[in-house]
């Protein structure tokens, strides 16, 4: 298992490189994006690469810090929670596919999604090996992936806060 722990925060890091560096143009180029779809406006209208940065640096802290802990100070509860934000960073994947399917347009985070969707999986498999799946294992499984989506949440509100300073700021 251990040999596997240190892979989530690269897959994380490289995914997110992807989209650090292509949602800017990507917003800038499909303005009717946020018409069509209003819950994307709240987040990413006004977009700014260095705000983005942040969020992505703000989610990256539990997928390194839980990946580097296990790794150093194995114990099952530990893989466990990793193997919640493993599938919680395969599930994100899906979604970037799934949106860009259903918006039928390139997104940007797409490509690396692709890529590292069945090597998630992959891992996903080869790590169950290791586990048991009972009650203790599922809690702490769904606790981790309850725990990325409560930072994913705090990440998007952090944002706006953010880029509503800086507009203010500016404006």
């Amino acid at each position: 298992m251990k040999e596997f722990l240190l892979l989530l925060p690269v897959i994380f890091i490289i995914h997110d490189m992807e989209e650090i560096v292509g949602f800017g143009w990507f917003f800038g180029k499909n303005p009717w994006v946020y018409k069509k779809y209003p819950r994307i406006t709240k987040t990413y209208q006004n977009f700014k690469t260095d705000i983005f940065a942040v969020g992505v640096y703000e989610e990256f802290v539990p997928f390194f810090g839980v990946s580097l802990v296990a790794y150093y100070f194995p114990n099952y509860f530990l893989f466990a929670f990793w193997y919640g934000l493993m599938l919680a960073l395969t599930g994100h994947f899906l979604i970037h596919i799934g949106f860009s399917v259903y918006i039928r347009k390139f997104i940007p985070s797409v490509i690396t999604s692709i890529i590292f969707l069945p090597i998630c999986i992959l891992i996903l498999i080869k790590t169950a090996e290791f586990l048991t799946f009972d009650f203790v294992t599922i809690f702490f499984i769904v606790i981790a992936i309850i725990v990325m989506i409560l930072i994913f949440r705090f990440v998007h509100w952090h944002m706006n806060k953010l880029k509503n300073s800086i507009l203010i700021k500016e404006g």
